[in-house]
């Protein structure tokens, strides 16, 4: 279903949603993918009849619609968020979650404050309401923070999958 919001939301050459054979074409024509993918794949894999994509079909088709980070397909809550993928695809905005990383909760929250600050002393205006929410959701709500060996085992896994 996130291949067919992303259809929906990108646009093709001519200024068009995406169909299924607008994005095979575009991924046809991607100059250093050997992949192909037919209009009636991209149709099952659109509207979830078939789903398990090879990981050459999967990147092919993330950028064939503009570079979409390929995590954003995976079949999980955590990767719905697609702004944050994006971001994270930059090596500077790994960097500042790593230095994030171990922090008390309340310098956190103030490093937070401080970079919504400077947002708005730029002129960058507010993010959007859910990334704030996310942020503010009550400790009894949240998930157990997974260590950094188990997420790196949930990544494996997630990418296996594919």
């Amino acid at each position: 279903m996130k291949l067919k919001t992303l259809m929906a939301s990108k646009r093709d050459v001519n200024g068009r949603a995406f169909s299924a054979r607008t994005l095979s074409a575009t991924v046809d024509t991607l100059p250093d993918h050997h992949t192909s993918v037919s209009f009636a794949a991209v149709a099952k894999l659109a509207n979830g009849s078939q789903d398990n994509p090879t990981i050459a079909t999967v990147l092919a088709l993330c950028e064939a619609l503009g570079g979409v980070p390929p995590a954003h397909l995976l079949p999980h809550e955590s990767y719905d968020d697609l702004d944050a993928l994006e971001v994270f695809e930059r090596p500077a905005a790994r960097h500042l979650l790593a230095l994030l990383n171990g922090l008390p909760e309340n310098e956190l929250q103030n490093v937070i404050a401080d970079l919504e600050r400077r947002r708005t002393d730029l002129g960058l205006g507010p993010i959007p309401a859910s990334h704030s929410e996310a942020a503010e959701t009550s400790p009894s709500r949240r998930r157990r923070r997974r260590t950094k060996e188990e997420a790196a085992r949930y990544a494996a896994d997630a990418l296996e999958g594919l």
